[in-house]
């Protein structure tokens, strides 16, 4: 069998391969453009003993400034239709594609099911680690499976939706980080209109008459630019909190104190919105010294215009835990993950 040689460079910048824009250095990088080459890249680390971390998207990462591993920018493409009945499509997409492409095409195509999600930021491979998910919808509605190469065991496997063991922003890629990298996922999407919009901002659409999935899909876009900032102009990793999930003496106890807490229920307990948190402290719009700060137009969502290292950011990550809790007896935890 002949060799398989890949090109791992070294002392790369990943400044422009996160969302947040930190000065970061990778001592190993490599670009995978093709599965084949993951054996070869394993043996590789193994030989300089390197660990290794799975870059898609760098949507929802604050990097250090440095990563002392082998960094592999998944950079996998491809999308096909694997199976198709009267009323559903089954497509299976590589893991380097663009999330927000994806959607769009699927409704170029007619489908529904995937119009909540649009605009989320980020790559296909990304999205089960995660399990990202907006105005009501999550991946883990529309997953059939993962295909995921076992960086530890060198071996493909396939994890039902089930295997995956989503939870709210939570899955079995991110409590195991680093030891799946995701070739492909595959996806169920609707041949007819099936809307969710209970949402707030969704439910007028309920009223509009002809109602398909490409007029969710443009509401959903129009939100989010509203909302969110684009990072090529500031950077941004999106939400930066999750929603605190708390019992109902909780939500009672809040609900008594504060009335107009916004919050959604889920199940038993109760979602409180942590990027009303942030605003009622009075942190929207604010920032620190180093110009790390809430956007002026979603406090949820952190912003670094300067380009500041990953210690500022933390700082201010921090500083808003710190005044939240003060307030409302609440922690709220980060949503993107942290690479020392």
């Amino acid at each position: 069998m002949p060799v398989i040689m890949v090109d791992i460079k070294q002392n790369i910048s990943l400044q422009a391969l996160n969302s947040l824009a930190i000065p970061s250095l990778a001592s190993h990088f490599v670009e995978l453009t093709q599965e084949q080459d993951l054996p070869a890249i394993i043996t590789y680390c193994n030989a300089h003993q390197l660990p290794m971390r799975v870059l898609g998207g760098g949507s929802n990462l604050v990097l250090s400034d440095r990563i002392d591993a082998c960094v592999v920018h998944n950079a996998l493409l491809g999308r096909e239709i694997v199976g198709q009945t009267i009323d559903r499509v089954e497509i299976d997409i590589a893991g380097g594609e663009n999330w927000h492409d994806l959607v769009a095409w699927t409704i170029a195509q007619g489908w529904s099911g995937l119009e909540n999600l649009a605009l989320i930021p980020g790559t296909v491979g990304a999205a089960p680690v995660q399990n990202i998910g907006a105005y009501g919808v999550e991946l883990a509605d529309r997953l059939v499976s993962v295909r995921a190469y076992d960086l530890f065991n060198s071996e493909f496997r396939i994890f039902s939706n089930a295997e995956c063991l989503f939870e709210y922003r939570n899955s079995i890629f991110k409590s195991d980080e680093n030891r799946y990298l995701i070739c492909s996922i595959r996806l169920t999407v609707e041949q007819d209109f099936v809307p969710t919009l209970e949402y707030g901002p969704l439910q007028s659409l309920k009223a509009q008459p002809d109602l398909c999935a490409a007029d969710v899909f443009d509401r959903v876009v129009a939100i989010r630019q509203a909302k969110l900032p684009d990072p090529r102009l500031i950077p941004n990793a999106g939400s930066f909190f999750k929603n605190p999930l708390v019992g109902a003496d909780v939500f009672q106890r809040l609900q008594q104190q504060f009335p107009d807490l916004v919050s959604f229920q889920s199940g038993a307990d109760y979602k409180i919105a942590a990027g009303w948190l942030i605003d009622r402290a009075a942190l929207r719009g604010q920032s620190s010294a180093a110009g790390v700060g809430c956007y002026s137009e979603q406090a949820l969502v952190l912003i670094n215009p300067r380009r500041a290292s990953s210690t500022d950011v933390l700082a201010w990550s921090g500083w808003v835990q710190q005044q939240v809790e003060g307030l409302f007896g609440l922690a709220l935890e980060v949503e993107p993950r942290f690479w020392s």
